[in-house]
């Protein structure tokens, strides 16, 4: 079956560094975004051929010690090959974080980023879509 996009999906837990020490802590991340995605999937799916877009917003509980950069090439390869064949059709990557007090009041957010603003943290809300033209959420 074909992936109907946008896609939104929340994924629990404190994101590990592309430059983390462990590959296995990579592989066990890269795990568990692929796994929170398939709940909004269909099953059996097609990876995408379409160009994407593809949105982070990083909740944590505490101020982020990191760079928020070093977060996203995990995420990406966690999604390709599963959501879309290849990262080179990855046109556009939003990433940013929300520390305790600092979240932003959204026009129009939808009822998956609600759940993440509203639950537990530390948490990741992540769009996937196929329009990298579209409107900034």
């Amino acid at each position: 079956m074909e992936i109907v996009f946008p896609i939104e999906f929340t994924v629990l837990g404190t994101p590990v560094s592309s430059q983390a020490k462990r590959a296995k802590s990579r592989d066990d991340w890269k795990e568990r975004v692929k796994t929170a995605s398939t709940a909004v999937l269909p099953n059996p799916h097609f990876a995408s051929k379409e160009r994407i877009a593809v949105t982070i917003y990083y909740l944590p509980e505490e101020p982020l010690e990191g760079d928020v950069d070093n977060i996203v090439k995990l995420i990406l390869d966690a999604l390709c090959r599963h959501i879309y064949i290849d990262d080179k059709q990855v046109e556009r990557v939003v990433v940013q974080k929300f520390e305790p007090g600092n979240v932003f009041s959204f026009s129009r957010p939808s009822a998956a980023m609600i759940g993440t603003l509203s639950g537990p943290k530390p948490a990741l809300y992540i769009r996937v879509s196929d329009n990298p033209f579209e409107e900034l959420i």
